[in-house]
């Protein structure tokens, strides 16, 4: 089993304490979001690996040699200010935490997600070339992959429109990025690439790539793994992950994303989070079902 901490909220940057309370017991319970009352507890002797996604990877840090598990780090760092990310921290302390942890699990594991891109009349095409350019100069012999990802038409980038005042892509665009982008990175020995994207970009210089390819699952447990169940339109091609995060619970509040869908809640439902439930938001009640999670 590979865990994913976490796809659904940022679990390293607002519950690393509850996280490493989990880990010394051994186990973590999480909610079917489809039926509330079953409940998959998964013991951490049955996991693999664990995946690793934040914008502020800082509170984690200290815990890292804890873990006897194989780690992949994902560390989103894009350009925007407080208007669009109001609760990131400082980007050149994310920075001086992404080369910690490759000097502690190796520049093969640690990867940056320049996540998502969109351009207006603030975020230039010049903006995002500098910001990017930069990125990769800073990161020289930390980090060998990057991923990069384009605004996608969620519930939440519609009702923030006002703020992000998106321009459409034209082709033209998408040759500038994967031309300069793809030089930016190669001039500092590093890969760009994207993942569940309709454009690859792989005609501009990108290479092809998952987040979590069975090739490297394979490398990093020495097991074999099946791609995700598709879905109608799905092109994600990694492989299978059990996220134990929760959706509407990421206090970063940006106004791109995609896991908080209704905003009104993340402040409800982080009062819910208790460290020492073995749940992410609420506790275990009288007549939950509990299951154990084998794969």
């Amino acid at each position: 089993m590979i865990l994913f901490v976490s796809g659904r909220t940022d679990i390293v940057a607002f519950y690393s304490k509850w996280f490493i309370k989990r880990w010394e017991e051994g186990f973590v319970d999480v909610r079917n979001p489809f039926n509330p009352k079953l409940v998959s507890r998964i013991n951490f002797s049955n996991v693999d690996m664990l995946f690793f996604c934040t914008k502020n990877p800082l509170p984690i840090i200290p815990y890292l040699s804890m873990f006897d598990k194989p780690i992949l780090f994902h560390v989103t760092l894009t350009p925007y200010k407080k208007e669009i990310e109001p609760n990131v921290p400082n980007k050149s302390k994310v920075i001086d935490g992404i080369k910690e942890i490759s000097k502690i699990i190796g520049s093969d594991n640690v990867v940056v997600r320049y996540d998502p891109i969109f351009i207006n009349d603030v975020y230039t095409m010049e903006y995002h070339k500098r910001a990017f350019k930069r990125m990769c100069e800073l990161l020289n012999g930390y980090v060998n992959r990057i991923i990069v990802s384009f605004l996608d038409d969620y519930k939440n980038v519609q009702k923030n429109m006002g703020y992000l005042k998106p321009k459409s892509f034209t082709e033209d665009m998408y040759k500038e990025i994967g031309e300069s982008f793809s030089e930016y990175a190669r001039d500092n020995g590093m890969t760009v690439q994207t993942c569940f994207e309709n454009r690859n970009l792989v005609e501009y210089g990108f290479v092809k790539g998952d987040c979590l390819s069975k090739e490297l699952a394979l490398k990093m447990t020495g097991k074999k793994y099946p791609k995700q169940t598709m879905r109608k339109g799905n092109k994600c091609e990694c492989v299978q992950m059990v996220d134990i995060g929760v959706y509407n619970t990421c206090k970063h509040m940006c106004k791109y994303c995609y896991a908080n869908y209704m905003e009104d809640l993340v402040n409800s439902n982080y009062l819910k989070h208790d460290d020492n439930s073995s749940l992410l938001i609420g506790k275990l009640e009288s007549d939950d079902i509990i299951k154990e999670r084998l794969k």
